[in-house]
């Protein structure tokens, strides 16, 4: 169970989300220990943006990185997909203020990244254990991490709308490579259209469409293809989810629980690990332990040493 970075450098463009205008998105191989970074191709000189909890200066519909004034936003699904992938090391360089949002899942940077492949690098994967149970909560809201031999996500999102089925409101998922790309990678965002049309009147979701999102009016889904899941709602709270906590530095060995949580929750919760380094431990496996958690290859992928 080793460190891995992506086999060769690889681009794809897509449309930003809040400005409307096409975003250009590279990912470069990184060394051992680099952890996953992102840069501005569009400011000369731009220093490095580690993707760190400790950088999340606004959460507003989404997680947004914030270094020396320098901003890179909507980052959580491609952060998603990287975790789902195990990658450990990777270069991010991105046009604009914010990661295009394709189809508003992780599935496109998921296509992506294995087009490009992986490379096993010479160092041990470092994993996050949770050791003691650490919650945080915001009035009804609540999202907790407790220790668990692999990564568990419980999530439950409570909405009166008769879009959403209160059957389908509940899901759980045992991460995994496979679990990830079946279960939740084409899982979408979803925005209510008096948000949106809120949101345009301030310059803002200009590229927001039902092309990358589920739009939900007062009684109904909007988009005609209807939902990719029954439960399409919380299985994109959980990929949300995933992105945020791989702010932490590390995948993360631990049961995640949450009830009406957000990307400002799921910032709160890993910082409040950090603070106090009883909460946890970071761990390596060696050849004679198998990891908890179940990484590529997939079946007919092959994974370069």
């Amino acid at each position: 169970m080793n460190q891995r970075t992506i086999k060769k450098a690889i681009a794809i463009t897509g449309i930003g989300l809040h400005s409307g205008e096409p975003v250009d998105l590279e990912f470069h191989p990184q060394p051992i220990d680099t952890g996953i970074i992102f840069e501005r191709s569009d400011i000369e000189g731009s220093a490095p943006i580690p993707a760190s909890a400790f950088l999340v200066q606004d959460t507003m519909m989404s997680s947004n990185l914030v270094f020396g004034g320098t901003r890179v936003g909507t980052v959580e699904h491609l952060l998603s997909a990287i975790a789902g992938l195990g990658i450990d090391n990777l270069l991010i360089r991105v046009s604009a203020s914010e990661i295009p949002i394709m189809d508003g899942s992780a599935s496109p940077f998921i296509g992506l990244l294995l087009q490009s492949g992986f490379c096993e690098q010479d160092a041990p994967k470092k994993f996050l254990r949770i050791v003691r149970p650490v919650r945080v909560n915001v009035d009804d809201k609540w999202a907790e991490l407790r220790p668990y031999d692999g990564f568990e996500l419980n999530f439950e999102i409570d909405f009166e709308h008769p879009a959403f089925n209160k059957d389908y409101q509940h899901a759980q998922l045992q991460f995994s490579t496979q679990n990830f790309i079946e279960q939740l990678s084409e899982a979408r965002t979803f925005g209510f259209l008096q948000d949106i049309e809120t949101l345009r009147k301030n310059n803002l979701a200009l590229g927001g469409s039902m092309d990358n999102a589920i739009v939900i009016d007062d009684t109904r889904v909007l988009n005609t293809e209807g939902l990719r899941f029954a439960d399409e709602f919380v299985r994109h709270k959980i990929l949300d989810a995933i992105g945020d906590l791989y702010l932490i530095g590390y995948p993360i060995l631990g049961r995640f629980n949450a009830y009406k949580s957000g990307h400002a929750l799921n910032n709160l919760l890993v910082r409040e690990i950090l603070s106090d380094e009883n909460n946890f431990e970071i761990v390596t496996f060696d050849d004679n332990v198998t990891s908890p958690i179940e990484y590529l290859p997939l079946k007919g992928l092959t994974v370069e040493g």
